[in-house]
């Protein structure tokens, strides 16, 4: 993922309404019920660090990474009010590169739906894998086909927030699971007038058989499956599933 210049300037704004300590909660539950370590932590597309502060301030020793430079600006930005250790590096997923195993991987936020093709996604996972901790944990959340073609489909979404208007517009195409999703926002100057910026980008879904073919082919066990903001089991009309895979590999790096 990269890029995303307005989008990364207003995405605070237009998230607003997600609670990143309840969510860094509940990752950090599951990963103490499958056996994680609260030791280095490492948070795939970090967006702008939202989450990575909240795991810091829970004891993990975090890295964070993110292949938008603009995300990383505005995460840069907190670390220097908050004070926290947090180690942010730009990199593509998809070539990921640490300098040691990490204990647990937390990839939120349908992060992977962002990648342009199954093979990308192959291509992180792997990556996760060979730098996970025997034993280790990769937790991850992904928009499902369901959400896809019944959910975001082919609709219209407005956001109305402090001096900034925001119209989001998808387009669904069956043959992958793909949404094309495309952003006007409208920022409220000084003087009364609007400046206009777009952005687009686009998500895929995915079935769970090939997720879960793609988890054991990399070396992964999979210990859990939720449903998203729960601990039941993930269903049919799942929006979003919430995997926990565990490391199997023995790791050599040298």
């Amino acid at each position: 993922m990269s890029g995303y210049g307005s989008f990364a300037y207003y995405y605070d704004r237009l998230t607003q309404n997600i609670s990143y300590r309840k969510r860094a909660e509940y990752f950090n539950k599951l990963a103490e019920i499958h056996g994680g370590k609260k030791n280095i932590l490492l948070d795939l597309a970090c967006g702008t660090g939202s989450l990575s502060e909240e795991f810091c301030r829970m004891g993990y020793d975090v890295i964070a990474v993110d292949g938008s430079e603009e995300m990383l600006n505005e995460a840069l930005d907190k670390k220097f009010e908050s004070g926290l250790n947090i180690q942010y590096l730009c990199q593509d997923m998809t070539e990921l590169d640490m300098f040691g195993t990490i204990d647990v991987t937390v990839c939120a936020l349908d992060s992977l739906n962002h990648l342009p093709d199954l093979d990308a996604v192959r291509k992180t996972i792997e990556r996760v894998s060979l730098f996970c901790e025997t034993g280790g944990l990769f937790i991850f959340d992904v928009n499902t086909p369901y959400k896809h073609r019944n959910v975001l489909g082919n609709n219209t979404f407005v956001y109305d927030i402090e001096d900034v208007y925001c119209v989001w517009q998808n387009t669904y195409s069956e043959k992958d699971n793909r949404v094309e999703m495309s952003l006007d926002f409208f920022e409220r100057l000084e003087n009364g007038d609007y400046k206009r910026y777009e952005e687009s980008f686009s998500e895929i879904a995915f079935d769970d058989e090939v997720t879960e073919k793609i988890l054991v082919d990399s070396g992964f066990e999979i210990v859990g499956k939720y449903d998203y903001d729960t601990f039941n089991p993930s269903r049919e009309d799942s929006e979003k599933i919430v995997y926990v895979a565990k490391e199997l590999l023995p790791k050599s790096l040298n």
